[in-house]
């Protein structure tokens, strides 16, 4: 059986993905997720911060070598927005290269969405329903719809990023701590704004969200001591419940925000950005409801690389 690994090196987190194929599909051997912050300072400087990158090396140290004792037949590593946006990822090219055996390839937004909604689908049994499907990154938004044409194909007749994130947001409107009704206000407005030129709604559509806003607004609904995957992946929160746990976190401190069941430390100053910008993007679609998917972008780069070998 194929085994094959794909790391996501995004502007908040790098993701890994060890997955083996098997007649059932992609099972996964190891998952790993590493805050870095790589995108630290981008929107601003347009330059990857020396620390960031420092952070980032190291964790693609320690992923390299969880690889070489899997033993894997094929793998792919790609940049998203960070890498997109800022200049001086010289060394973490030359890591992966180096370390991991690979070119890293830093894709576009659109290529980041049609692998986004690959990956966020997988083992959810959708098949081939209508979805509108969205990503919050750190540092963009990817928005796709899927859609079943006149002829019976199904294709993806929208797909767009975004340029705002729960990183990218958090820098650009900074909250006090608790955040301010004011800073709360222009920070909802300028998200709002972001995503007024979406086209789409999600009527008659499935609406699917991923990556780690995402997952983590649905680990605090469901009172998680510990992540788990398995929980997170296929549950449904509605629009209000959404409301109800962003307002939660919007309303606390820091301190008291990184104890809250289901919080990540690692985002905790970034969740009330995170937060606004996905009930910004469900009321742009018109959803009263989201399902959540544990998978992304790697589980879509696994795919590709097990179809393509």
């Amino acid at each position: 059986m194929m085994r094959v690994a794909t790391i996501d090196i995004g502007t908040n987190t790098v993701l890994l993905l060890i997955a083996e194929a098997t007649t059932e599909g992609l099972v996964a051997i190891e998952e790993a997720a590493t805050v870095t912050r790589l995108g630290q300072g981008v929107d601003r400087t347009r330059v990857l911060h020396p620390d960031a990158v420092d952070r980032t090396c190291a964790c693609l140290t320690d992923y390299a070598a969880r690889i070489r004792v899997s033993k894997v037949d094929r793998v792919a590593v790609v940049g998203t927005s960070a890498m997109r946006d800022a200049a001086g990822s010289a060394r973490v090219l030359e890591l992966v290269e180096s370390r991991i055996g690979t070119s890293v390839q830093v894709i576009s937004g659109r290529e980041e969405a049609r692998l986004m909604v690959a990956g966020a689908v997988s083992g959810l049994k959708l098949h081939d329903a209508p979805l509108v499907a969205f990503d919050v990154g750190g540092g963009s938004t990817e928005i796709v719809r899927r859609q079943r044409g006149r002829d019976g194909q199904v294709s993806l007749d929208y797909f767009e990023s975004f340029d705002v994130g729960s990183v990218r947001l958090t820098e650009r409107h900074p909250l006090s701590d608790p955040p301010l009704d004011r800073e709360l206000d222009a920070t909802r407005a300028s998200a709002a704004a972001a995503f007024a030129s979406v086209p789409v709604r999600a009527q008659g559509h499935q609406t699917l969200g991923t990556a780690g806003t995402v997952t983590t607004l649905a680990a605090i609904s469901l009172g998680l001591q510990t992540y788990d995957g398995s929980r997170v992946h296929g549950y449904t929160m509605s629009t209000r419940e959404l409301e109800r746990v962003v307002g939660v976190l919007s309303t606390t401190s820091l301190a008291e925000r990184k104890k809250i069941p289901g919080m990540h430390p690692g985002r905790a100053d970034i969740i009330v950005a995170g937060g606004i910008v996905v009930l910004a993007v469900l009321r742009r679609l018109e959803a009263t409801e989201i399902r959540v998917s544990d998978r992304g972008l790697r589980w879509g780069l696994a795919e590709e690389l097990v179809a393509t070998a």
